[in-house]
């Protein structure tokens, strides 16, 4: 598999980061100018640590876990979506709950539950439990 070169971010315009006013202090390192209130971001800084990305990315594949990849801007949603099924991994494509990855434990605790009152409901014996235990 190729890795994404300088000049394949370029032309897709990667370097366009976010408006001047709205930026993170945190990405100061990744920043190679400004012009017209927008940061540019630095390519040659994108390609290395995407290489890097990548790497890992491969090292925890080849070690058999799954790994979720993210994509919910309306220009990478097909694209990822599309080759995502491919290799049978997991993928969020739509807004999703905030939270879900931080508060992850919450929310299968809850998936649980809801299964359990499903399976409840199915086999009758929901109608015997109170309202208080569920």
């Amino acid at each position: 598999m190729s890795r994404t070169s300088f000049n394949e971010l370029l032309e897709a315009g990667a370097h366009f980061g976010h408006l001047r006013r709205k930026w993170n202090p945190a990405m100061a390192p990744y920043i190679f100018a400004e012009k017209n209130g927008i940061h540019i971001i630095d390519l040659n800084k994108t390609v290395v640590k995407a290489g890097e990305a990548a790497d890992a990315l491969k090292q925890i594949a080849r070690s058999g876990k799954k790994i979720l990849f993210v994509a919910t801007k309306k220009q990478a949603k097909e694209i990822v979506a599309e080759k995502i099924k491919a290799i049978n991994m997991p993928y969020v494509t739509e807004r999703w709950p905030g939270g879900m990855l931080t508060n992850f434990a919450t929310i299968r605790k809850a998936i649980r539950k809801m299964g359990l009152l499903e399976k409840m409901v199915t086999d009758g014996t929901y109608e015997n439990i109170s309202k208080k235990s569920v």
